[in-house]
């Protein structure tokens, strides 16, 4: 506080001459030119860009868990395919085959079981031969479930609303268990992704309150973005964390995955206080602080000191209590302005009222 009452005296000393000179009544004194001010807010605005792509929710490649011979691989690139669509099929007549074998075996096992058991009631076999009946009859009925399960896995639907991005088979091949057959984006929801470099990250105390908003090329709105989560490591190179957007369009629009777009970020920085500039600030005989605001009457504009209670923590940067923001202010000499005295804005090489 020693440190700012210092640095404004010693202002107000220099220039306390020209003050001295006004010797007519101020409400007769002719109107003085002055350069103006709004007074700021206690909070500033952060704003930065950066260059992101459209992104899928997610983007898999699917397959078949079991090999066999593609018949059918109804899918166009590009195409969107509702959930539970159909999307390839093998050719059924093996896994057909292979469960009818395996229910013709279970059925063989119950009667083997059947007959163990009877034998065994009347002692003519041991009871282990139908226990081993028993367990034949466990392995076959397994068998049929996997058979079963494997007539299923030869046709591949979609496990959400997709695009297809890439069509990775051939149809009218032989393909193997896990070689992948297309390669889907989950479009349910439509991401945006960018890096932010880590030192910039650091300064974010919480993602969610910053509002972030994207612009595609063209005369398109912005688009609303919602955080919803980032890669908790850095890029090799980089030194950088990758950032997920939600995008939030429109009714029917749609943007396809790997599209560039400009990421805007704003965060609110609380700066303490209201912060002046010095030569905004006149200092009192007495040894308080002013600053001076302007009032509209009839006649004009008319100067009015508003008492304010100084505080700095370097000595070039003043933060006032005192005055609120909005407030139109003489920014420049603002010791030379007495109080009621009328003023007149200047604007550069014209003046109100000319």
């Amino acid at each position: 506080m020693l440190q700012v009452r210092t640095s404004l005296k010693i202002m107000a000393i220099a220039l306390a001459a020209p003050t001295a000179l006004a010797a007519e009544p101020v409400g007769d004194a002719a109107p003085i030119f002055v350069q103006t001010t709004m007074v700021p807010a206690a909070t500033q605005t952060v704003s930065r860009t950066f260059f992101g792509q459209v992104a899928a929710l997610d983007t898999v490649d699917i397959s078949f868990e079991v090999g066999g011979y593609l018949q059918t691989l109804n899918a166009r690139e590009g195409a969107t395919v509702p959930r539970g669509a159909v999307l390839a099929e093998l050719d059924n007549a093996p896994f057909e085959r292979a469960v009818e074998r395996a229910e013709l075996n279970l059925q063989q096992a119950e009667r083997d079981l059947e007959r163990a058991k009877t034998l065994a009631a009347r002692n003519v076999a041991s009871a282990v031969r139908a226990e081993n009946a028993e367990t034949a009859r466990d392995l076959a009925d397994v068998a049929l479930r996997e058979a079963r399960d494997a007539l299923s896995d030869a046709r591949i639907t979609a496990p959400f609303d997709a695009l297809i991005a890439d069509r990775l088979g051939t149809p009218f091949t032989t393909i193997e268990p896990g070689s992948p057959i297309l390669r889907l984006h989950n479009m349910a929801e439509l991401r945006v992704e960018f890096d932010i470099p880590e030192r910039l990250f650091g300064t974010i105390k919480d993602p969610t309150h910053v509002t972030f908003t994207g612009q595609i090329n063209g005369p398109n709105d912005p688009i609303p973005l919602i955080f919803r989560e980032f890669r908790a490591e850095t890029g090799r190179i980089g030194q950088s964390y990758t950032v997920s957007l939600a995008a939030d369009l429109p009714q029917g629009e749609i943007l396809l995955p790997g599209r560039a777009i400009t990421v805007r970020a704003e965060v609110e920085r609380d700066l303490g206080g209201i912060v002046l500039p010095a030569t905004a600030i006149a200092t009192q005989p007495e040894g308080g602080h002013v600053v001076v605001a302007l009032d509209q009457n009839e006649t004009g504009l008319t100067a009015r000191h508003v008492d304010v209670t100084v505080s700095s923590r370097n000595g070039t940067q003043f933060t006032v209590d005192g005055v609120q923001a909005g407030t139109e202010i003489v920014e420049v000499a603002a010791h030379m302005i007495e109080d009621g005295q009328p003023v007149k804005r200047f604007q550069g090489l014209t003046v109100e009222g000319s």
